[in-house]
């Protein structure tokens, strides 16, 4: 018989004896981090059995002017929310609620449906709730499980109309976009931007929302508020300073002329801040607060006069005189001419072109010009010739080279590419190799035909004519420390002094001469745009002081049939930024509703144009 030695024995009980020891240590050290490390998180655990979320909603960024004006803000509004734990005892609890919140069947439905994706979450039965309504259910707490009424902020605008199209307005998230991820961080409920500034930096203005508990029993009805856990409080969205300056804004809106459709933009053309964006006719952005009435947004949709669209960026015009300063632009460049060259026509009226006559817009011709006093006087049979001289080549390639056929790249969602060709292809397409001539130079050379431009584009050209070098920054309505310039016009600094020179000719005894300033040199462009949709438009845009310009400022009115009559208006916008208010003359701008045009689309197509002409007259183009 085989014997363990005694010491043998003795080591594996010792061994055994440590084993039991380390195990129970082991077990020791688990329970005391179960128990006392762990405690809280485990109990938090064990506790969401009976625990309801209810999201707190963040304060959404402020939106201020220049000036720290605030544009956007927020105000409490009350949400009414209920936990219920089927569909059935929400119904139940829905038909105590319907008769005090004035609820329809169709408002039931989508309530009962919400909740049935999301069950164990409390479902918003109404939001911005008004006070009688809270109250008529805090009277009646008892008889209806599972209410829950808080605080959430509604985003709200002091200035209503007058700058709805630049900071644009805010809905609750839609669950098609929920499902997308389009808006990251976002859960039902959510308030998202739209349009303008508020969908441009949703993501910075929107926050983080916070989470408080309650506890409920095994019927799901509510039983006490556990508050705000540490780390669970929302964290307000980040504030957006602009670079719109409110008071001028006011101004702007206050002289444009009442009831008539049209937009104005101003800009700093050092730096591309946009001061001042005014479009009308305009809306009211607090309407859409708490989700807007069916008939209000029928009517804002199919309203005529399109108030919902922002024309500065928005809507497309043909440019008509102001776009002369482009082609003398590119003539300069391609060294054609200089601005003391005369064309081999002198004026005397219009321009025989094969078969057709090209009117100017002055019937007894105004001579033998230079380019300066082309510009000056707005001579059309110039241009035309100027048009020729450039050929439909160099026409179409300078252009967009110039940014024509592109956007500006301003920081608002939905601004509308203009229409520019970008080579001949585009007229064999639309029209056949066969269907047009090369007297389409004739029209784009004075603004018309196969060419319409927004406003800001427009305006972003000018800022070209104002600056040093020949270059613009794009447009910003939220400064950044970095200015991103495009590419120079490519003129000497001394053709360009000449341009400005002949710009300020206008104001000083040209086509704008009433609309002159006193000690303030301006320089501008009026023009007179052709529409098939009733009475011609009026462009004016501008720049001072025309030395070291400091503002640009463009405009367009549909209907006021001459750019003189737009000019006095813009003159007066730059002499209220730069010389304050004491410098503004009261002046009648004449401009009225003309009884006998259509409603204007918001885009503007050119004239169709048939062998190389359009089908009207080409005539009022100054």
């Amino acid at each position: 018989m085989n014997w363990h030695h005694p010491h043998q024995l003795a080591r594996r009980a010792q061994t055994t004896g440590w084993v039991i020891i380390a195990v129970f240590l082991v077990l020791l050290g688990a329970f005391f981090r179960l128990q006392v490390l762990g405690e809280d998180r485990y109990v938090f655990q064990s506790e969401k059995n009976r625990l309801r979320p209810v999201a707190l909603a963040a304060l959404r960024g402020l939106i201020t002017d220049r000036n720290g004006v605030v544009l956007a803000d927020n105000v409490p509004g009350f949400t009414i929310s209920l936990l219920a734990p089927s569909s059935d005892s929400l119904r139940a609890t829905l038909a105590h609620i319907a008769p005090l919140a004035q609820l329809d069947s169709t408002q039931l439905d989508a309530i009962v449906a919400a909740h049935r994706q999301a069950p164990l979450n409390p479902v918003v039965v109404m939001r911005d709730a008004p006070l009688e309504v809270v109250s008529a259910l805090e009277e009646r707490r008892v008889a209806i499980p599972g209410l829950v009424v808080q605080t959430e902020p509604k985003r709200r605008y002091p200035h209503g109309e007058l700058v709805a199209h630049t900071l644009g307005y805010v809905s609750e998230i839609t669950e098609e976009e929920l499902a997308s991820r389009r808006f990251e961080g976002a859960r039902l409920g959510t308030l998202v931007g739209r349009s303008g500034l508020e969908r441009a930096y949703d993501e910075r203005l929107r926050g983080i929302d916070g989470v408080r508990f309650f506890e409920v029993d095994a019927r799901g009805r509510t039983i006490r508020n556990h508050g705000v856990l540490p780390g669970g409080e929302p964290q307000q969205g980040e504030h957006i300073r602009t670079a719109i300056d409110i008071e001028l804004q006011h101004y702007i809106r206050d002289i444009f002329p009442t009831e008539m459709q049209g937009a104005v933009l101003a800009m700093d053309p050092r730096n591309g801040d946009v001061l001042a964006m005014h479009s009308a006719p305009s809306y009211n952005p607090n309407e859409f607060i708490g989700g807007i009435d069916p008939d209000v947004w029928r009517t804002l949709r199919e309203a005529e006069s399109k108030p919902l669209y922002n024309r500065a960026i928005q809507g497309i015009y043909p440019p008509a005189s102001p776009w002369k300063l482009v082609i003398a632009s590119m003539a300069l460049r391609q060294g054609i001419v200089t601005l003391d060259s005369k064309m081999p026509l002198r004026c005397r009226g219009g321009l025989q072109y094969y078969n057709r006559y090209f009117r100017c817009w002055k019937t007894d011709g105004h001579g033998a010009l230079t380019l300066a006093e082309a510009i000056r006087f707005s001579c059309d049979v110039y241009f035309y010739q100027l048009g020729q001289e450039l050929g439909i080549d160099l026409l179409l390639s300078e252009g967009v080279g110039l940014g024509f056929g592109s956007k500006t790249g301003i920081d608002l969602p939905n601004e509308i590419t203009p229409l520019y060709p970008a080579s001949k292809e585009y007229f064999d397409r639309r029209y056949g190799p066969r269907g047009w001539t090369n007297a389409v130079a004739l029209n784009l050379a004075i603004g018309q035909g196969e060419n319409s431009q927004t406003l800001i584009n427009m305006v972003r050209f000018y800022a070209m004519l104002a600056n040093e070098g020949g270059a613009a920054p794009v447009p910003r309505l939220v400064p950044s420390d970095r200015v991103v310039k495009g590419a120079p016009l490519g003129i000497s600094e001394e053709e360009l002094q000449g341009l400005r020179e002949a710009l300020v000719a206008v104001v000083e005894g040209g086509t704008a001469a009433r609309s002159r300033i006193a000690n303030l040199r301006i320089a501008g462009k009026t023009g007179t745009a052709q529409n098939s949709h009733g009475k011609d438009h009026g462009w004016f845009i501008a720049f001072a002081p025309a030395g070291e310009p400091q503002i640009v400022v463009g405009a367009v009115v549909e209907f006021a049939e001459h750019g003189s009559d737009v000019a006095p208006m813009v003159t007066n916008i730059i002499a209220r930024h730069l010389l304050g208010a004491e410098s503004v003359e009261d002046r009648n701008f004449r401009l009225v509703v003309p009884s006998d045009s259509a409603p204007l689309p918001i885009q503007i197509l050119p004239d169709t144009v048939v062998q190389g002409f359009t089908t009207r007259d080409l005539d009022a183009s100054h």
